[in-house]
C-alpha cells in the first residue's frame, strides 16, 4: 500500500469512527477534553501500525484496546488525583425528569462507578461487546468480566437511587439532540 493510499484509507476510517471513539473515551473518563486527548493519542498509535492492523482485522477493536490502556495509564498518574472544585456541580434530578435529564443522570452516575467496572460497562453496553469480546480486549477472564459487570451495575443502580448532590457535571454526548 502506497503512503498516499494508506493515508487516504486512514483518514476515511477516522472520519467514520471518530465521534464514536470520542464518546467511548468520554464515558471512560468523564471529561471531554481528556477524551479528545485519549482519542488523539490512540489514533496516533493506530496510524503508526495502520497497515498491519487493517491486514489483521478490525481497526476498531485495536483502537478500543488502546483507549482502555491509555485511560488506565492516565488514572495511574499521580497528577491526575488532583481535582478542581470548579468542575463539581449539583445534580438536580427529579422523578418527572425529561429523557435528556435522565440521560444526564445516567452519565453522572456512571462517572461515580469505579474505573475498572466503568470500563467493562462501557465496553459491554455502549460498545455492545460480548463477555468474550470484552475479556479478550481487556486480557482478562470471562468470569472477571461478569463479576465486574455485576458489581458495576450494582454501583450504577445505587448511584442512580441515591442521586448524590455533588457530582461531575454531565455533558451531552456529541451527536445527540
Amino acid at each position: 500500500m502506497t503512503d498516499h493510499l494508506r493515508e487516504t484509507d486512514f483518514r476515511t476510517w477516522v472520519s467514520e469512527h471518530r465521534t464514536r471513539l470520542r464518546t467511548t473515551a468520554f464515558l471512560l473518563c468523564g471529561d471531554w477534553y481528556l477524551a479528545d486527548d485519549l482519542v488523539q493519542d490512540a489514533l496516533g498509535r493506530l496510524y503508526s501500525k495502520w497497515g498491519r492492523v487493517v491486514a489483521s482485522g478490525d481497526p476498531r477493536a485495536y483502537v478500543r484496546r488502546i483507549l482502555c490502556n491509555l485511560h488506565t495509564d492516565y488514572r495511574r498518574r499521580p497528577a491526575r488525583r488532583e481535582v478542581s472544585e470548579a468542575d463539581v456541580a449539583t445534580l438536580d434530578a427529579h422523578p418527572h425528569a425529561t429523557m435528556e435529564e435522565r440521560d444526564d443522570d445516567v452519565i453522572a452516575a456512571l462517572l461515580t462507578v469505579p474505573a475498572g467496572q466503568r470500563t467493562v460497562l462501557v465496553l459491554r453496553f455502549f460498545e455492545d461487546l460480548s463477555v468474550e469480546q470484552t475479556a479478550a480486549l481487556l486480557r482478562t477472564s470471562r468470569g472477571n468480566v461478569k463479576s465486574q459487570t455485576s458489581r458495576g451495575l450494582d454501583a450504577l443502580r445505587s448511584a442512580l437511587r441515591t442521586r448524590p448532590t455533588k457530582n461531575v457535571r454531565p455533558t451531552r454526548i456529541e451527536g445527540e439532540s
